[in-house]
């Protein structure tokens, strides 16, 4: 499989970047980011692009792949509403406009828990990644998915570790008893993502169950 990734340079991203280059299933991945991701590898290659909505439609760069992870994203705590929509959805759907229309690709696009498809909700985050997530499975896309993803375990030598992540990593064993489908290894992500487009799914909406189901 070859596939495109964002986000290299935030926590998802990398975790995902790292498993991937692991996984004898992966042979290429294309690390597109507005920097270097500082890793090297025979797999993988890179391509810097400052601002996503400058990529033209249908980059050539961008063709011939088999799958899109779309890790790239912000949070939106403390963040203007419209530059968080900005951020999420402009920023989201100009890059699948510069992948353009290629059916034998999957895109995997990275929202969370509590994603509000009917863009009607009392949250402006859920709205705005549901409606990414709806306007992605109106491209001309093989396959599209919205991974909920909840609390994620890093990966054996990330850089990019959100902070409060030192102070609740402690508690992940305890959290992967009690409350199982709250919590995924980068791996178990990975994973389910690369069988996803392999295979396809029962649902465009992969949940943490869903997740662990498809680690099995």
């Amino acid at each position: 499989m070859k596939i495109i990734l964002t986000g290299a340079t935030g926590m998802i991203g990398e975790g995902i970047l790292i498993e991937c280059l692991k996984d004898q299933r992966v042979t290429e991945i294309l690390s597109v980011s507005r920097r270097p991701s500082g890793k090297t590898h025979p797999k993988l290659s890179e391509y810097i692009v400052p601002e996503f909505l400058n990529l033209p439609e249908s980059d050539p760069k961008l063709a011939g792949f088999d799958a899109c992870f779309f890790c790239a994203g912000v949070s939106s705590v403390g963040m203007d509403k419209a530059l968080y929509e900005k951020l999420t959805y402009d920023t989201t759907m100009a890059f699948a406009k510069a992948i353009g229309a290629q059916t034998q690709l999957s895109f995997v696009y990275v929202s969370g828990s509590g994603t509000d498809r009917t863009e009607k909700g009392r949250l402006h985050w859920a709205r705005i990644k549901g409606k990414v997530e709806n306007d992605l499975s109106r491209m001309a896309f093989r396959q599209t998915f919205g991974f909920r993803i909840g609390m994620m375990i890093p990966a054996e030598g990330q850089q990019y570790v959100l902070k409060y992540y030192n102070y609740l990593g402690w508690m992940s064993p305890f959290l992967k008893i009690v409350s199982p489908n709250i919590i995924s290894t980068m791996g178990q992500v990975a994973n389910a993502m690369i069988r996803v487009c392999s295979e396809g799914y029962i649902s465009d909406i992969i949940s943490v169950k869903d997740i662990r189901k498809l680690d099995q």
